[in-house]
């Protein structure tokens, strides 16, 4: 695991990217060491490594280490490996926006480097992966504490997907804020849903808050609506993969459908995420990319067939919900209510 004391799934360690295998979780932790930017793009890709900002800290190192594979002897001739290896991680997921946040964070540094020694410039590169490593884990600290005070005594929490350390540096988004109440005593019940199809619930944030002693139950997707019609939710929190000007967010399938649920059953219904998640360059959600995934994922559970090889299937990874159905948005500079307008 990761130097620090705390969970991580994604750190520089004797020259090569270290990442936890998230697809592994949670029958075995597994721990893969990356030198080729190659490997680190189909690592994003895969799931190797998965959440907004953990895919952006792990391009960023992966930017880094396309420099020091690089043979080049001239920093013209730098840059263009770099770009190919920007371009490359690039293409790997198209909705995260912290991916390409943390990419063009890489470019702009690479630019203003070109008086350097080519060494310094890999230096820099590093450094400032780190950086954004480091960041990443401080902010989602910050946003945690401001969460946290949102949520009431006793509270029943209901989460989707995994927004936790995983799906991060370090600490997690709205996992984070479920970590930061249930220190302060807060934390009644957290209801996970399994987040079908990839299980990123059941496979990862049961087992987040399993590791820390949080006090959770799994529960079937279906279920949600059944549990805010018994007053059995106090909030939900999720986190986000990209939040448009006007506040839309797009976050793993299903979010949409707590937020309409939520506004319907009268349960506040929480954004948890870092400014590096807000893209204000699109207006709205409408103009988010949404990543369809392999029919595969849906066909069968794991190994298991679950359906005939031969029907249609739609996969979108994602789904956009209206910031008018957002209670709040949670960012480490603190808590953002509606009329949402990110410039």
């Amino acid at each position: 695991m990761s130097p620090e004391t705390f969970l991580s799934p994604v750190w520089w360690a004797d020259d090569h990217l270290m990442l936890v295998d998230q697809r592994r979780l949670p029958v075995e932790e597994v721990e893969r060491a990356y030198g080729r930017w190659e490997d680190v793009a189909d690592a994003i890709r895969t799931l190797v490594v998965r959440g907004a900002p953990a895919i952006g800290v792990a391009a960023a190192f992966g930017a880094a280490l396309a420099a020091r594979q690089s043979r080049a002897t001239t920093f013209v001739a730098l840059l263009a490996d770099l770009e190919t290896a920007l371009k490359g991680l690039a293409a790997t997921r198209p909705t995260a926006v912290n991916l390409f946040w943390a990419l063009e964070r890489m470019r702009r540094l690479a630019l203003a480097s070109d008086r350097l020694p080519l060494d310094q410039v890999r230096a820099r590169l590093l450094a400032e992966a780190q950086a954004i490593r480091d960041e990443d884990i401080a902010a989602n600290r910050a946003l945690g504490a401001h969460g946290a005070a949102l949520v009431p005594a006793n509270a029943r929490i209901l989460t989707h997907c995994n927004a936790g350390a995983l799906a991060t540096a370090g600490f997690g988004t709205a996992l984070g804020v479920i970590r930061a109440a249930h220190a302060l005593g807060r934390v009644g019940r957290v209801w996970v849903d399994e987040t079908r199809p990839v299980m990123q619930g059941s496979r990862l944030t049961a087992w987040e808050c399993a590791r820390e002693g949080i006090p959770h139950t799994l529960i079937a997707d279906v279920v949600a609506a059944s549990l805010m019609g018994r007053g059995q939710v106090d909030l939900i929190v999720t986190g986000a993969d990209r939040i448009a000007a006007n506040g839309d967010t797009a976050n793993k399938i299903g979010t949409y459908a707590l937020a309409v649920l939520g506004r319907h059953h009268r349960v506040p219904f929480y954004v948890a995420a870092p400014f590096s998640t807000i893209d204000p360059t699109l207006p709205s959600g409408e103009a988010i990319p949404i990543e369809e995934r392999d029919p595969a994922e849906v066909r069968g559970v794991g190994a298991q067939q679950t359906a005939p090889a031969a029907s249609s299937v739609f996969n979108p990874a994602f789904d956009v919900t209206p910031a008018a159905l957002i209670t709040a948005i949670i960012t480490e500079r603190g808590v953002v209510r509606p009329p949402y307008h990110f410039a």
